[in-house]
């Protein structure tokens, strides 16, 4: 059993259609008009500098705005109007987010945080759905060698893939991955966007916000480029690659930094 393949049901079209989004902490702008769409089976990223309002997005859509927070727009999945859908619905209807804290429970094994990820299942009724550790071990072989070490013993990267490997244990439709690379070593951020490249092959759509700008758009189709709460450009990720405003600001290549 595949931990993101979608039923043959799934439409073909967009997973995930935001409209008009905008969000506040109290009187404060965070984000302002943004549309954002993911396609079935797409990776999608959100590029940005650090305050640009990339993780009040995921967290807009979501329903996880912090105390305070308060978003408006139309939030669309597979479908359905789910702007005012409680968190639990949500992820019930196959919407999965990995925030940048991780949040792992520190003192439980490693595939007992992974189970938790599958309670979703086990409530839904679906037999055999312990099986669901077989390919995310497949997919993180380190994960399955340290399965009764306690999460809080393991390393950055592998509390990252932690963290993924437990949203993927639930089967999401649409996988939102918050800033994946922070605080890794570069080995370690190359390792985990191999993953996410490898996760389009599973049907799993993905919205990844990063500010490792070249890394996502290398493994992306599709991406926005947000600062200060507006999104300012749109485009393929070939594309948006070789913009002047996006090498300048997030590449460094204006300055003829190497490409490593």
């Amino acid at each position: 059993m595949s931990p993101a393949v979608p039923d043959s049901t799934a439409p073909a079209g967009d997973v995930l259609a935001v409209r008009g989004l905008s969000a506040h902490y109290g009187k404060v702008a965070a984000l302002t008009d943004l549309s954002v769409r993911v396609g079935a089976g797409r990776i999608v990223t959100v590029i940005g500098g650090n305050g640009a309002g990339k993780s009040t997005l995921l967290n807009a859509i979501m329903g996880a705005l912090p105390t305070g927070g308060h978003s408006r727009g139309a939030v669309d999945f597979l479908g359905h109007a789910v702007h005012d859908w409680a968190i639990e619905r949500k992820v019930a209807h196959g919407m999965s987010l990995v925030p940048e804290r991780r949040e792992l429970f520190g003192s439980m094994s490693v595939e007992d945080n992974l189970l938790l990820g599958g309670f979703r299942l086990y409530r839904a009724g679906v037999r055999d759905w312990r099986a669901t550790l077989d390919p995310v071990y497949e997919l993180f072989p380190r994960l399955r060698e340290r399965a009764r070490q306690q999460a809080g013993t393991l390393s950055g990267g592998e509390r990252q893939m932690l963290a993924v490997g437990r949203a993927l244990m639930a089967q999401p439709r649409l996988l939102m991955l918050d800033e994946p690379s922070l605080g890794l070593a570069p080995r370690i951020v190359r390792e985990i966007f191999q993953t996410i490249a490898r996760l389009r092959s599973t049907g799993v759509s993905i919205l990844l916000v990063e500010q490792n700008a070249r890394a996502a758009l290398r493994v992306a189709d599709y991406g926005y480029v947000l600062e200060t709460g507006e999104l300012v450009l749109e485009g393929p990720a070939g594309e948006l690659a070789g913009h002047p405003r996006v090498i300048e600001s997030y590449l460094g290549l204006g300055r003829r930094a190497p490409d490593r």
